[in-house]
């Protein structure tokens, strides 16, 4: 177990932590819990490249942190009404799509190679951002212009979220055909 790896495996493992303190409406923890979650997203890849250390392991895990992590924190925002509740079901309906994806190619035997394009990057530094602020916002204070702030940002959110789904689709789609 590489420094990379350990650290997507620790964003997994307080990912729990982060509900459970926004269960108890402890949200300046929950944000400083998410905020360290966010930081070991940007430094584990950061060390994979500059040591060296990428690995098939570090390829699944790494990914597999990030949804895990946005996901949960996508969901127990909208529960606890700190995001709008659309935006997390398009966050999520993003990610099932490019894993229904990933299985039909799986079943049609096609090989393809997991690369995250640009767009994906930035969508998921905005989803990042967007749970970032919004328990800033709520730990700090929560009034009309602080759910404005969070609306604009989940609006930008979303449309990102949506355009790189469609490219993940096309690129299916484009993997599909290059064997049929």
């Amino acid at each position: 177990m590489n420094i990379p790896n350990f650290l997507s495996l620790l964003r997994i493992i307080i990912v729990p932590v982060i509900v459970i303190f926004l269960i108890q409406g402890l949200y300046a923890k929950a944000l400083i819990v998410f905020a360290i979650a966010g930081l070991t997203d940007a430094l584990d890849g950061a060390l994979a490249r500059l040591l060296n250390k990428k690995t098939k392991l570090g390829s699944f895990l790494d990914p597999l942190a990030d949804k895990i992590l946005l996901s949960t924190s996508f969901i127990s925002l909208a529960i606890f009404g700190l995001i709008p509740s659309w935006l997390a079901v398009i966050v999520i309906s993003r990610d099932f799509i490019i894993l229904l994806g990933l299985l039909i190619l799986s079943m049609m035997s096609i090989t393809y190679e997991i690369k995250p394009v640009f767009i994906s990057k930035v969508t998921t530094t905005l989803q990042i951002v967007t749970v970032f602020f919004a328990l800033l916002l709520k730990t700090v204070t929560y009034d009309k212009i602080s759910y404005d702030w969070i609306m604009i940002l989940s609006w930008l959110t979303a449309s990102f979220t949506i355009i790189s789904g469609l490219i993940y689709i096309i690129k299916g789609i484009k993997f599909i055909n290059r064997t049929t």
